[in-house]
């Protein structure tokens, strides 16, 4: 009798264990009703949404363009009639205005578009009345570019100023000035987008061929004779 106690004893027991694996494991109220929930629960899978694209934005690099093969310096010749008109209280072949015909030579260099300065000499040995003119000056060369092609200038500086001939003579050191104007007709303008250039003597800053024409007083003092001359000619800016 005690035999069949034990057994019924161990089968009440035994149900209410689960054995998996060779160990043990006791079953709650509480798993069972959380695997009946899970059980219960209905997952829907997600859509597949549409990929996004992301289109990386790309970043804008200064464009460096080549520089150009240009230079400051600039030199110009051309012809130029001088006027001699002595302003004397006198009478006769001395008080006489004389006119001359020679030649302009200059060089300059460009510091920026606003300003340069400029070396020239001017020679005219061509006499109408027997005097001949010579003059030689360095310049301060105030400018401004009114257009892509023309180009304002003053001039400022100190010459040296020799007349000879038959007519009243004259050999002054002294104040000098004028202005002018400069024309570009290089051929270089097409090529002006491809490059960066700085201003190398004409108002749109290209290398090339321009012309110019100015006025200068070649010696300013009071009282002294009236010395002015008016020149034309071609430029190269290198």
């Amino acid at each position: 009798m005690k035999n069949i106690k034990l057994s019924l004893i161990t089968i009440l027991i035994g149900s209410n264990f689960a054995i998996a694996g060779g160990d043990i494991i006791p079953v709650t109220p509480y798993e069972v009703e959380d695997i009946k929930a899970a059980e219960a629960v209905e997952v829907t899978p997600p859509e597949n949404p549409e990929p996004k694209v992301i289109v990386p934005t790309p970043k804008t690099a200064p464009v460096e363009l080549p520089n150009a093969d240009v230079s400051p310096f600039y030199i110009g010749l051309g012809i130029a009639t001088a006027q001699y008109k002595p302003n004397c209280k006198c009478s006769g072949a001395k008080d006489k205005t004389d006119k001359t015909l020679g030649g302009v030579a200059r060089v300059g260099y460009d510091f920026n578009k606003y300003l340069g300065m400029e070396a020239r000499a001017i020679v005219t040995p061509i006499k109408a009345d027997g005097g001949k003119v010579q003059h030689y000056g360095a310049f301060v060369k105030p400018m401004y570019p009114v257009t892509d092609e023309v180009n304002i200038y003053a001039l400022g500086g100190i010459a040296k100023t020799k007349t000879k001939g038959s007519l009243r003579k004259t050999d002054v050191s002294g104040l000098a000035f004028g202005a002018g104007l400069e024309y570009d007709i290089s051929k270089d303008k097409k090529k002006e987008a491809k490059y960066n250039r700085e201003f190398d003597g004409q108002a749109d800053q290209e290398k090339g061929f321009g012309i110019f024409a100015d006025y200068e007083r070649l010696y300013y003092k009071s009282g002294s004779p009236d010395l002015d001359a008016v020149s034309v000619g071609i430029t190269y800016d290198f």
